[in-house]
């Protein structure tokens, strides 16, 4: 079982090609006087990878709105006309039965670009997405994104290596829901929001209640609170009111692993 427990997360780690985009490392100094949209793109890991014409017109055409926590960002069935990026704040991935039960897929922290999948089929928002926190939220619209792809080589590339990292994330999630403990899950769920393919600028101090981390570990509320305080207790993270710091990735993700 442990055997087949480690090829879920062999094929998290394999994934990450080649043709995924690291960041650049920017000048603090230069942060205090740009324009946060500027900023944020250019930190974006696919936006190194644009010509100056390419990024010129996607941030003419990148529109950027504000949502207060708990607002909703996009509703479940809607047209996708945008791909978007998390300038600030947690925005969470869910869906809401006929029985009025939430269950939350995903968490997108800040520095996070998603639903490219949505984009490129043309489908309805398959789920709902709603701020967690206060966020801010770039919206870069169908089009444009459809134009890159087509046109731009390298950004191809990147987003190959981001579907990529996105499926062996979700087989290693599964795998850890069926095979490994409440506290795997609760710490998968959690260090997942640290992979550097899907979430390259996450901080280390995430504004989280246990409640939301449940949900998004497909635990109950107590459940997860008793995981969480076993993983303070190792080492792996710092709890605060509303808040989760970690303070030492690797062994949070060796929990996740070995749970």
């Amino acid at each position: 079982m442990t055997g087949r427990r480690l090829t879920g997360f062999a094929l998290l780690e394999s994934t990450v090609i080649a043709a995924t985009i690291r960041a650049p490392t920017f000048d603090a100094t230069a942060t205090m006087t740009a324009d946060p949209l500027d900023l944020f793109l250019a930190q974006s890991p696919w936006m190194p990878s644009l010509t100056a014409e390419e990024a010129a017109r996607v941030r003419k055409a990148t529109t950027v709105r504000s949502y207060p926590a708990g607002g909703a960002v996009f509703s479940k069935g809607t047209p996708t006309a945008h791909w978007a990026g998390v300038m600030q704040g947690m925005l969470k991935l869910d869906n809401i039965t006929a029985e009025g039960r939430t269950s939350t897929f995903a968490g997108v922290p800040s520095g996070a670009w998603f639903g490219e999948g949505s984009v490129l089929k043309d489908e309805p928002r398959p789920y709902a997405v709603t701020a967690l926190t206060d966020s801010v939220v770039a919206l870069l619209p169908r089009s444009e994104f459809l134009r890159l792809l087509h046109e731009s080589h390298p950004f191809a590339l990147w987003l190959i290596g981001q579907l990529n990292a996105r499926l062996a994330h979700y087989v290693a999630q599964v795998q850890t829901d069926r095979l490994g403990d409440t506290t795997a899950q609760v710490a998968y769920s959690l260090s997942g929001l640290f992979n550097d393919a899907l979430f390259p600028n996450t901080a280390r101090r995430i504004t989280l209640s246990q409640e939301e981390l449940g949900r998004l570990s497909g635990v109950s509320r107590q459940v997860a609170n008793r995981a969480l305080q076993e993983l303070q207790d190792r080492g792996a993270i710092r709890l605060g009111y509303g808040s989760i710091e970690v303070i030492d990735l690797q062994v949070l993700q060796a929990i996740a692993r070995e749970g």
